[in-house]
């Protein structure tokens, strides 16, 4: 461990979903590939759960960034936060390259989050750590308009 290596040469912010009121059903980042870090996480913040509002989020893999083949990444699921006690929560998932079914040709990664019942407010990012080439804010999504 090199403690002059700022964090941000470490990890890169590689897809969001942005801050809003997300409405009834799903709602997923870009697919990402995961060649390039040796971990993938994804941050969901959860801000107010419409009324009897449910939110449920995991990380799914795919063939391509297209989303060809999707299914979820097995044991990459959050237990369901419900808007009772749910309002102004995080959770965070994390995976590694090996956790994709790469026998079969899976190498992208996104994060799927299901909104039931009511409308709810959210924000995520989609995180690469440890880049195989430094600095890892390289892969920044085009979004990112500022590393200090």
């Amino acid at each position: 461990m090199n403690p002059n290596v700022k964090l941000n040469e470490k990890i890169a912010i590689l897809a969001t979903i942005d801050p809003a009121s997300a409405a009834v059903g799903t709602v997923s980042t870009a697919y990402i590939p995961v060649a390039n870090f040796s971990n993938i996480s994804a941050l969901l913040k959860i801000g107010v759960i419409g009324a009897l509002g449910t939110i449920d989020a995991k990380l799914v893999q795919s063939q391509d960034a297209a989303g060809t083949g999707v299914k979820p990444i097995t044991g990459k699921a959050i237990a369901q936060v419900l808007a009772a006690g749910g309002n102004s929560k995080q959770v965070s998932i994390e995976c590694r390259a090996d956790d994709l079914d790469t026998n079969n040709g899976f190498g992208f990664v996104a994060l799927s989050v299901t909104i039931g019942t009511a409308a709810s407010f959210i924000d995520a990012a989609l995180i690469g750590a440890n880049p195989r080439y430094y600095p890892a804010s390289q892969y920044n999504q085009a979004g990112v308009v500022q590393v200090v």
